[in-house]
């Protein structure tokens, strides 16, 4: 029978993993080829919005394969329940056989996001860092704050949000320990901060190409679906890198996919961030630079994510 392992146990083990460290290594074997990864499974729902992905994955050589499943439904918080529901599966890579269930109800998908969000902030941000900008005010903005925190990134934050009441809520429960301010509009917090994160369902852009000076870090993370956009394509021509995590998945998704679409940029500009990471050659090579990193969320993290719990969990046992 395989284990079940519930949200709150999750949680627990997923505290003390080094959840970047597993997101680093993930993506550099997806880059070096070592993983097999098909394309997303995609469910779009229009009435009520929401969108369910379906992502799976191996990497070579390894001890599982993982099918994860997880949905985003934009009108729950009206019905008070999360928006993020979902579930991983591991499967044993020679058999077959179903090894554990993971019932995260979207938990560990929305720490892998931040995980990479933490990882390209961390790996692209310019030497002097004023502020880290964070665009929208759901689950995936507070956890990236928190984790940002957690690995001593950045401790001036500035946040905008569409519902300005979401915006104070969100900077409430984050606590007095972080200098937090509140942005009228995206222009306002691209002047304050040149370390952007954007995290909505948006479908159409937020931040504008005028809004972006030099020296900017842009990580966008909300747009993983092929209407989703979160910036002006025009941020993308005027950047001096533009990093996807897959690039044949930013190909149909996302804010290359946007871009692409428009001829704004070609192909042979997007660099893999798992490239990117191991070879200085493809960062920033002044501190002058614009820099964009598209993460349309890759199975691999999933992978890695799903496999370190359950390794954890495994320890515990023992």
């Amino acid at each position: 029978m395989p284990t079940i392992i519930e949200l709150k146990e999750i949680t627990s083990i997923a505290e003390k993993i080094d959840v970047v460290a597993a997101m680093k290594e993930g993506f550099i074997q997806y880059s070096n080829e070592n993983t097999v990864v098909p394309p997303v499974g995609e469910l779009i729902f229009k009435d009520p919005p929401g969108d369910v992905h379906i992502k799976y994955g191996y990497i070579k050589n390894q001890d599982y394969y993982v099918i994860k499943i997880a949905s985003g439904f934009y009108n729950n918080a009206e019905l008070g329940i999360p928006t993020g529901q979902g579930m991983m599966l591991l499967f044993n890579q020679k058999t077959g056989e179903l090894i554990t269930i993971l019932l995260d109800e979207g938990y560990l998908t929305n720490i892998r996001t931040v995980a990479a969000g933490a990882l390209a902030a961390s790996s692209f941000a310019p030497k002097e860092i004023k502020a880290v900008g964070i665009i929208g005010t759901g689950t995936i903005a507070k956890l990236q704050i928190q984790l940002l925190q957690q690995i001593n990134f950045c401790k001036t934050i500035w946040i905008w949000g569409r519902d300005h009441t979401k915006v104070q809520q969100l900077i409430t429960e984050l606590g007095n320990e972080i200098d937090i301010r509140s942005a009228a509009s995206c222009a306002e917090l691209a002047q304050n901060a040149n370390v952007i994160i954007t995290t909505t369902p948006a479908e159409s852009p937020l931040l504008q190409a005028d809004d972006i000076t030099v020296s900017t870090l842009i990580v966008a993370i909300g747009s993983d679906t092929h209407s989703k956009q979160e910036l002006d394509s025009n941020i993308l021509g005027k950047a001096d890198l533009v990093i996807a995590d897959s690039i044949s998945q930013c190909m149909s998704r996302g804010e290359i996919h946007q871009a692409l679409k428009t001829g704004v940029i070609t192909e042979d500009k997007v660099i893999e961030l798992g490239n990117a990471l191991q070879d200085p050659k493809l960062q920033c090579t002044s501190d002058d630079q614009i820099v964009v990193v598209d993460l349309t969320g890759v199975a691999v993290q999933d992978i890695m994510i799903a496999s370190s719990v359950y390794a954890n969990f495994l320890d515990q046992q023992s």
